[in-house]
């Protein structure tokens, strides 16, 4: 039988069409989208489609569009053996890092992609961008899916999702993994490093705290749905100048539950006692901050350079080298599945999804 791939529209380019008054970008019926792609009937599989009833911006992106589309990947999880998510290349990074959160053991493809481009234009990158995503999706080995985690491809290449940043707005070479090579380039041949493509799984807090509550769960390879998130969280990015109103305006929010901080070079900031005070009060008040890189490639190492001494002191925790969008999606799961500053700290310095470079919590090498 041929291979089942449930294909997801929820907007952005790639199927969007210009307003003929304001000439703006708007989203347009998904029944039109296949239309401009009759290349798909000639792909070795089946392929059902699925549309957000009212497709939008990815810059309209929230808890709840989240959980929308990770329940329709839910619910349809037995009777396909792939997704292929056609979504807005400007927060396609953020989504996909969540997505990986909130599916653990994974056992399908989940593949996000999208244009820079509509699909009705010209010069369009829809088409190849679409047309590999689903090839890639039905590779299987002996009946099983080859890639089974949350993927973004995009002009010739696949990542792993949350290792991703978008990194430019007019090129259609628009994502990076800046810290894990493509788990595949797409060429004259279509080539897979598997070496590269996620394993686990690995003991996941959701999955030991369902277990110390007797849960009735007991096969540790069968794939979970985890939607729950705790959005109470921000990002904090420093920059010369920045004064002591500012930050602690922003460690004093109501209901704030976690930072992402966004440090010098590798995982540095300023000295200043007022500075370093503050966010050890918010540590106090059990608010978790997670330092992570400004630089678009490399890794925090706290205690490196005088600058980041005191960081580690108060306790921080160390993002390594995750990206922001993937630091913000596994702050929002964690904070729902641990209940302690230990646990915390334990499993975001441990990596859940391969969203990490283990190798890069190399902490104890700058004591």
């Amino acid at each position: 039988m041929k291979p089942k791939i449930l294909l997801i529209y929820t907007g952005g380019t790639i199927g969007m069409m210009k307003d003929p008054e304001t000439k703006a970008l708007r989203a347009f019926d998904f029944s039109k989208l296949l239309v401009h792609i009759p290349e798909i009937k000639q792909l070795d599989c089946e392929i059902a489609t699925y549309s957000f009833d009212n497709p939008m911006d990815s810059s309209d992106m929230n808890l709840k569009e989240w959980r929308k589309l990770g329940d329709v990947i839910n619910e349809n999880y037995d009777d396909y053996e792939g997704f292929v998510v056609l979504h807005g290349s400007d927060t396609m990074s953020y989504t996909g890092s969540t997505l990986s959160f909130m599916f653990e053991n994974l056992t399908k493809p989940i593949i996000l992609t999208g244009s820079q481009l509509p699909i009705g234009d010209l010069r369009t990158d829809a088409k190849e961008n679409l047309i590999t995503s689903l090839q890639l999706a039905i590779q299987s080995k002996e009946g099983t899916p080859i890639i089974k985690e949350v993927c973004i491809y995009f002009e010739y290449q696949l990542y792993r999702a949350n290792r991703t940043a978008k990194m430019n707005a007019e090129r259609f070479e628009a994502f990076s993994s800046p810290n894990y090579p493509p788990l595949a380039i797409s060429g004259v041949h279509l080539n897979i490093d598997q070496n590269l493509l996620w394993k686990g799984p690995v003991n996941d807090p959701a999955f030991a705290k369902a277990e110390q509550q007797k849960s009735s769960i007991s096969n540790t390879n069968q794939m979970r749905y985890r939607p729950q998130l705790i959005d109470n969280v921000l990002v904090l990015k420093l920059f010369p100048g920045i004064t002591k109103e500012v930050v602690r305006a922003i460690c004093t929010i109501s209901g704030l539950k976690g930072i992402i901080l966004e440090t010098y070079g590798s995982g540095n900031a300023p000295t200043k006692k007022w500075f370093v005070n503050t966010l050890k009060e918010a540590l106090e008040n059990n608010i978790r901050i997670v330092n992570v890189t400004q630089c678009i490639g490399g890794a925090v190492a706290m205690g490196k350079y005088e600058t980041s001494i005191q960081l580690k002191k108060i306790g921080l925790v160390s993002g390594a080298d995750i990206t922001t969008e993937a630091a913000i999606a596994k702050m929002m799961y964690l904070l729902q599945h641990t209940d302690s500053v230990a646990s915390f700290r334990t499993y975001f310095e441990t990596s859940l999804r391969g969203e990490i470079t283990e190798e890069s919590l190399n902490e104890k090498d700058c004591q």
